[in-house]
């Protein structure tokens, strides 16, 4: 299945493992869109909540879903540097103008000096039990959390230096 074109805008989907849905972002401009990676930005984006709640982003933002790998990168451009969001997911799939991946609680934060924490450990815990994650799931995410965890440190993909001001200057010319 193709990817979404370049200059459309999509909306993002995250589910739970249970198939409920969890978050969407309405309106993110794709800047490459192929079967295994989709790069995205958006600003001032409005993010609705499973519980109806919603709010707007609040700075420009890179993201990048790549469909083999457990996880996406979300960079945050801000007045201090760069900060990234990536979550511990699914790989990404685009169906019907969405794209979707499933949202499995596990997030690493990223400082731009590059050092990085991670978070909701309790969360993935208690959701582990409640939707009866098997194990060999548990062991793909921990795995794919060390491989993001080696693209840090090595700036590789999303973290390289360019990687970002290159899309964010792209995003800027349309």
């Amino acid at each position: 299945m193709p990817g979404p074109n370049p200059g459309s805008s999509i909306e993002i989907h995250s589910y739970k493992h249970n198939g409920q849905l969890h978050r969407i972002w309405e309106d993110t401009l794709v800047l490459k869109g192929t079967e295994m990676i989709v790069i995205g930005a958006n600003d001032k984006t409005q993010v609705k909540e499973s519980d109806g709640r919603t709010w707007i982003t609040r700075e420009p933002a890179i993201c990048y879903f790549h469909s083999e790998y457990w996880f996406n990168v979300i960079g945050m451009l801000r007045a201090d540097g760069i900060y990234y969001y990536c979550n511990i997911s699914s790989p990404f799939i685009f169906d019907e103008g969405v794209l979707k991946y499933i949202d499995y609680d596990l997030d690493i934060k990223v400082y731009p000096d590059m050092t990085f924490d991670l978070l909701d450990e309790d969360e993935y815990e208690v959701h582990k039990k409640k939707m009866s994650y098997p194990g060999a799931l548990d062991r793909i995410l921990y795995r794919n959390m060390d491989y993001l965890t080696g693209w840090v440190r090595q700036r590789k993909g999303p973290f390289s230096v360019e990687f970002i001001d290159q899309w964010y200057e792209r995003y800027l010319t349309y």
